[in-house]
């Protein structure tokens, strides 16, 4: 394992029951959270259904080029001393994890931009009609099955003031004129620039109240928490579950109006946008060759659909592909494995990699720890899900550190861009008001 990782693992197996819930009597399950003075919380939620968990069995936190590695091996190693009695069967039944990984090679294991994989105590799923709950002990039997229930309302932070990041808007807008001279002198297509704000509360913050709020008011995104890293994604990196695999790219964005028929004028504009399209291009590009070797066959769409969010619209493309070795039974990639091969895409990196990834270190300005990175869950068989963590914030008590970023290639404006990066701030941001 890579130096400074850390890892609280239990000497004996751990012992998971999972068991069916009557998913009609079950209450949302982001109310099921209890407070963070009671047990730490996971969630990663979407359309009202997904996962939730609270309290810690066992843990592990990595760093480096190889912690997406160390961590799956970690897992592997875990889900196989488990001894496992899941009478549901559905993807997230039985022994899961909750994780997200830091962005950067750089960003070290421990604080709170470290890569993590947490094994909670409690996890309460939902999936349609179905419905269960799933405990996991470290020691003994496994404990009896509680019957998760509302717990007690969240409160919205008081006192909320704003304040810049590591840089303000205009030291963030001459970092991008540089990016679109760096670019424009060739070598380098997309970069992808990130900028931070930061709130300070009169009290720690209760991470379950902007949970709530983002849960309902973006039910199309990926609603998740772990770790003090929460937010509302609406990128899939990938998910595998029986054998097939699914990513969905995200790049070239437009703000909404409110108004519906100058929002469908958008769309068209966003739509037919050339410098729009040539970003979603890089990304898509990016997803198939790294999928394309761990896939037996891939289905990648011609053009782009536009996704409707409430603050903004994306081009959107959904990639999918049969695992290789799926069919045959054999032992074939986990999902975690997955997203390693994907992370940085050029959604959040840029094209080419290796390049723009060296200048995001060179001239962004500000450690992006678990920002853009991939937040998920998976389970005891490598099925599972990750998304990629934008419209997101890191909270470490009365703080809330809020991230957006936007793709910059040769035609970018930096006052658009900056807009641009301000209507990615407003999920996060509204989800923490009073409301």
């Amino acid at each position: 394992m890579t130096e400074g990782a850390r890892t609280d693992q239990p000497a004996t197996p751990l012992v998971v029951r999972t068991t069916a819930l009557d998913a009609a009597r079950l209450a949302a399950l982001v109310e099921l959270l209890p407070p963070p003075a009671v047990a730490p919380s996971l969630a990663w939620l979407r359309r009202g259904e997904g996962l939730v968990g609270w309290g810690v069995v066992a843990s592990t936190r990595t760093a480096g080029p190889d912690r997406f590695a160390d961590a799956d091996a970690w897992w592997a190693a875990t889900a196989a001393r488990a001894v496992v009695r899941d009478e549901v069967g559905e993807p997230g039944s039985g022994l899961v994890c909750f994780g997200s990984l830091a962005f950067a090679d750089s960003q070290p294991a421990d604080g709170p931009g470290g890569s993590t994989l947490v094994v909670p105590e409690v996890v309460v799923g939902r999936r349609g009609d179905v419905a269960w709950v799933t405990t996991i002990s470290s020691a003994g039997p496994a404990p009896a099955t509680p019957a998760p229930g509302p717990t007690e309302a969240p409160s919205a932070p008081r006192g909320l003031r704003y304040a810049d990041g590591h840089r303000n808007a205009d030291e963030w807008m001459t970092v991008v004129a540089d990016a679109v001279a760096r670019i424009t002198a060739g070598g380098l297509e997309k970069v992808v620039l990130a900028r931070d704000v930061v709130a300070t509360a009169d009290a720690a913050i209760d991470v379950r109240w902007p949970l709530r709020r983002l849960a309902t008011t973006y039910p199309t995104c990926w609603t998740f928490h772990v770790d003090g890293f929460l937010g509302a994604t609406p990128e899939l990196l990938v998910r595998r579950e029986r054998g097939l695999v699914t990513s969905r790219v995200l790049a070239g964005t437009i703000r909404r109006t409110g108004d519906d028929a100058r929002d469908l004028m958008l769309a068209a504009t966003l739509a037919r946008s050339s410098k729009d399209l040539e970003e979603h291009e890089y990304a898509v590009r990016s997803v198939g060759v790294a999928l394309g070797p761990h896939c037996s066959s891939m289905n990648v769409p011609e053009a782009p659909f536009v996704l409707h969010l409430p603050n903004v619209m994306h081009l959107a493309t959904d990639v999918t592909g049969v695992v290789a070795g799926a069919a045959d039974g054999a032992d074939a990639v986990s999902s975690l494995a997955l997203a390693a091969s994907l992370h940085p895409s050029a959604a959040v990196g840029g094209h080419p990699t290796d390049l723009a990834v060296a200048l995001i270190e060179e001239i962004e300005g500000m450690p992006r720890g678990r920002y853009a990175g991939p937040v998920g869950w998976m389970d005891a068989t490598g099925d599972g899900e990750w998304g990629i963590g934008l419209r997101s914030a890191s909270v470490e008590g009365d703080s809330v550190r809020l991230f957006a970023g936007c793709g910059i290639v040769a035609d970018s404006v930096p006052e658009s861009e900056l807009a641009e990066s301000n209507a990615k701030l407003v999920p996060v941001r509204d989800a923490l008001e009073p409301g």
